[in-house]
């Protein structure tokens, strides 16, 4: 069976953390079954965790160069492992897979937090041996639970976290295909190669993104979120709403985009559009000096890591989308619920944050598989570091005590305040580009060429169909531009250039 992610990504430990993954040069039940059990109760929920078998470790990191599995002990590690794993209680089984790199086998089990939790192993191999254990993650260890820690993982049991939900009202229908063959191809999985040829419902399940019972298949609520063209049939308002105030709160103009699809999906174009439409560079040159300033009204890089946040950790069974709100002098990025209680407002004010327990632990895997977002506590870091870079203010970060919400906040570089009553959208720089600069390349294209599309014209300026629209229908008004025929075999008349 594969596994979801491959081999050198986990050797990296630049997508799952260090403290999930364990080093073993080979198969030894005895401490191997312990972790299995400890990342299945994954009492933080962090994700579960994964065990590679083939590689020495020291420190926790690999040791090179790596040895691998003889290829003689391959099934016999694998039988052993099924074997032994049958001593868990309530029954857990993990996923194993055969991996090759370098030129060398290892074997990888992909331990995820198990439905039935809390689970236990026996604490000795010892036949005699009666007494078994709930084992727990502490940081990169497998401890067994203080009395309160037990406490807790029991609670855990009847609490499944919202995204790792079966959802009874989909279908198997619902999950796409296409989506699924992009992101295995995209993160280079070995099940990409399945997934071409191989049963749609066992990739399914090799993901974990539907229900394990095999008379009763339906999508998890993750699956839907990633792999639905339309999650928000299952999950109302799950959006990026990008609302931008030109005038101020106060003002009659309000621009408002909206960005739905599969969440990661949604979460790069809002990207993409923040970085074409809000993002500016200023320049300012020097009479004494060849060097001139540069710098961005915000960096992208602070706005990349906040928004990311947003979607990792906003609850998906609350109507409410994400909003991103660009004002003046700020843009406020605002998610539903708060940060979990053990996120203090004191500890906000000075950025400091040690994040407890992770609301959606299946939700930051694929993220961070894609790329769209960093390891544990390392947002703020990343935050602080863009901005500093930039010459940037500091940001703020707010939430209520009642946890309800989420703001993060981010001030507008200081140079350019200076042109503030000149200033409408986005930053002086950006607006007569949006304008008079757009309808100006509009007009010159359909004179070159006026059987252009509104799609091409899309492409051609790198604006969405609304803005293209838009821009068209302004110009028409003005009497700059006609267009003569039917919608599909027409063509533009340029009348005169503005």
């Amino acid at each position: 069976m594969a596994i979801p992610t491959n081999i050198k990504t986990l050797l990296s430990g630049e997508v799952v953390e260090w403290a999930r993954i364990e080093f073993k040069q080979t198969w030894d039940a005895a401490t191997s079954l312990k972790m299995i059990c400890a990342f299945a109760n994954d009492l933080d929920n962090w994700g579960g965790g994964y065990i590679v078998i083939g590689v020495e470790e020291k420190d926790g990191r690999p040791v090179y160069p790596l040895k691998g599995v003889p290829s003689e002990k391959l099934d016999s590690y694998q039988k052993n492992i099924f074997s032994k794993c049958k001593l868990i209680r309530p029954a857990y089984t993990p996923i194993i897979g055969v991996e090759t790199y370098q030129n060398k086998q290892f074997i990888v089990i992909w331990c995820p937090g198990g439905d039935n939790r809390p689970y236990s192993s026996p604490k000795t191999m010892a036949k005699d041996n009666k007494e078994h254990i709930h084992y727990i993650r502490k940081a990169s260890n497998t401890v067994e639970p203080s009395d309160d820690e037990e406490k807790d993982l029991f609670t855990l049991a009847n609490r499944v976290p919202f995204d790792d939900r079966v959802n009874h009202q989909a279908d198997i229908s619902d999950l796409n295909i296409t989506l699924i063959q992009n992101y295995l191809k995209e993160v280079k999985s070995s099940l990409y190669e399945k997934s071409q040829n191989g049963d749609f419902i066992e990739v399914c399940h090799d993901m974990n993104i539907i229900s394990n019972l095999p008379e009763y298949v339906k999508p998890k609520n993750v699956g839907l979120m990633f792999f639905s063209m339309e999650p928000d049939k299952f999950f109302p308002y799950t959006q990026i709403d990008v609302v931008q105030f030109p005038d101020g709160l106060g003002g009659n103009d309000i621009i408002e985009n909206t960005f739905k699809g599969p969440i990661h999906q949604q979460l790069r174009a809002a990207l993409q559009f923040i970085k074409n439409m809000i993002i500016t560079e200023k320049v300012i040159k020097h009479p004494d000096r060849a060097e001139a300033d540069r710098f961005f009204n915000y960096p992208f890089a602070a706005i990349e890591e906040a928004l990311s946040n947003a979607v990792y950790h906003r609850a998906y069974d609350i109507r409410e989308p994400i909003e991103v709100r660009v004002e003046r002098d700020r843009i406020e990025i605002v998610s539903f619920p708060g940060p979990d209680r053990s996120v203090t407002q004191e500890g906000l004010k000075h950025y400091r944050v040690s994040n407890r327990r992770y609301r959606n632990r299946r939700i930051g895997d694929f993220l961070k598989e894609l790329h769209l977002t960093e390891g544990r506590n390392t947002g703020f870091k990343k935050i602080l570091d863009a901005l500093e870079a930039n010459g940037s203010p500091k940001p703020e970060f707010e939430t209520d005590e009642n946890h309800s919400y989420f703001i993060s906040r981010l001030f507008i570089h200081e140079g350019f305040l200076v042109d503030e009553n000149k200033r409408s959208q986005k930053g002086a720089k950006k607006e007569p580009k949006k304008g008079a600069d757009h309808k100006q390349e509009i007009l010159t294209l359909l004179e070159k060429n006026p059987s252009m599309t509104q799609v091409q014209l899309m492409e051609a300026l790198g604006l969405s169909r609304k803005q293209v629209q838009t821009l068209i229908k302004e110009l028409q008004e003005k009497h700059l531009l006609v267009r003569e025929g039917s919608n599909r075999k027409g063509r533009w008349i340029v009348q005169k250039v503005v």
